[in-house]
């Protein structure tokens, strides 16, 4: 059997970190076993979501590396989702209920207070017809709920291991609201059936919901696939991730310069005992994927963990996997040479234009030791200039001012750069020239 995963988010917002875990998670599942990526969009509910969105989820997923194979949308396949609501209706499997969320809300209450599970109490099944008449001429429309069977649903969790749920203990989930839109849980079934999905891979706050929904296929005559549930990844100190609760989005690390091969090693990583390697990218995530790496305890998120990882990434990248983002942000001239030499002070790409400027254009020097800048300029050798140049001019410098140490280099630095550190002086060197050099030495713009 041919595996195929799906991921499938609403388009009711940008695409938020923990989202992005849960697709890469199923992207890399689904890539070590030669299977297949669905990217379906749940965009069921028309108030919330929009174009934009959907757009923002296709545009992060691509940033990342994360190619689907096909794309669904539920708002394309409400006929279907009649179709199978009516085919469950006459099997007596939905029914139709008349509380108002005010009425559900006092029945909850009513329960707790009385030490019960707020378990919905199946009044739907026992009303009359004349009931259900006096509701309609109230003006009243009903929602739908499925009927759980009350026995034991279990499977066996690809990361949780062996779970079990008995259907006395749920309420029968509503599945179409009074206006006639669907909820998430039987579309979800009802697509998970027609496009062949074989594994669902999300995050453990759906573990209840599976044991619905492996009902909801057996009602369906279908089997179920196979489910691993992760744990929710949280924020520093413990805090929630998600839309609602105001978690970064992909988009706003994207805008921070983050890289996403880091990313992807980051999300990958949590929740197993591996660390993140910043020089991996997809392919090797890939290679190494295992479900079962994960355990069942929440990983953190740390942002300011990431911006680390993301510099790591590019201290340690070749000059051919750098060049063509260093063309996106607008230096296609730059070379090799240019590249070894300041990647390793980079926090993120847009940071090499500091120093392409440094090299390349005029820059007002800070003159902190006037006998030292002039010493240097005095003793500049003619070009051409090496790696070992450098080295001949501080020793003249020293050897002229008794300068040694701090006092040696960093007024250099000032005046050659204008900046307190960075790369190593004995690259940059050969790369500021010889008239570049002795300008700004001698105090002038150059």
């Amino acid at each position: 059997m041919a595996v195929k995963v799906r991921f499938a988010p609403s388009p009711t917002g940008y695409l938020h970190i923990g989202n992005a875990r849960t697709a890469l998670i199923n992207w890399l599942f689904a890539k070590r076993a030669g299977g297949s990526f669905l990217l379906r969009l749940d965009d069921t509910d028309a108030e919330r979501s929009t174009a934009e969105f959907a757009q923002g989820i296709r545009d992060d997923l691509a940033w990342m590396g994360l190619a689907w194979d096909d794309e669904k949308s539920q708002i394309a396949r409400l006929a279907r989702y009649a179709e199978a609501g009516e085919a469950l209706t006459a099997a007596g499997r939905l029914y139709a209920c008349y509380e108002t969320p005010e009425e559900l809300d006092y029945k909850r209450r009513r329960q707790r207070a009385r030490g019960l599970p707020p378990v919905y109490d199946r009044e739907g099944l026992s009303l009359s017809a004349a009931q259900t008449a006096a509701y309609a001429a109230e003006g009243r429309r009903p929602h739908w709920r499925f009927l759980l069977d009350h026995a034991e649903t279990a499977w066996d969790d690809l990361v949780r291991g062996p779970q079990a749920y008995h259907g006395a203990h749920l309420s029968d989930p509503v599945v179409r609201r009074a206006d006639g839109s669907w909820l998430y849980m039987l579309p979800s079934a009802i697509d998970d059936i027609d496009f062949g999905i074989t594994h669902v891979i999300r995050g453990e706050d759906h573990v209840t919901n599976t044991a619905v929904q492996i009902q909801m296929f057996a009602a369906m005559g279908a089997a179920a696939p196979a489910f691993a549930h992760v744990p929710l990844i949280t924020g520093p100190g413990g805090a929630g991730l998600s839309k609602r609760e105001g978690a970064q989005a992909v988009r706003d690390f994207r805008a921070e310069g983050i890289e996403p091969a880091p990313l992807c090693s980051m999300l990958a990583s949590l929740g197993t005992a591996e660390a993140a390697d910043p020089a991996a990218d997809l392919a090797a995530l890939t290679e190494r994927f295992d479900i079962r790496h994960f355990g069942r305890s929440q990983p953190q998120f740390d942002p300011a963990e990431l911006a680390a990882v993301s510099a790591r990434h590019l201290h340690g990248l070749a000059f051919a996997a750098a060049q063509a983002r260093l063309a996106e942000t607008g230096l296609a001239d730059a070379d090799e040479a240019f590249w070894l030499a300041v990647r390793a002070n980079l926090l993120r790409f847009s940071d090499a234009h500091i120093w392409w400027r440094v090299l390349h254009e005029p820059l007002t020097p800070l003159i902190e030791d006037a006998e030292v800048a002039a010493a240097a300029a005095e003793s500049l050798p003619p070009e051409p200039w090496d790696g070992e140049t450098w080295a001949a001019l501080a020793e003249a410098v020293k050897a002229k001012t008794g300068r040694k140490g701090r006092a040696l280099f960093h007024p250099l630095r000032l005046a050659l750069t204008g900046r307190e550190n960075g790369p190593e002086l004995k690259t940059l060197l050969p790369m500021i020239g010889r008239e570049r050099a002795l300008a700004r030495l001698s105090g002038r713009t150059a």
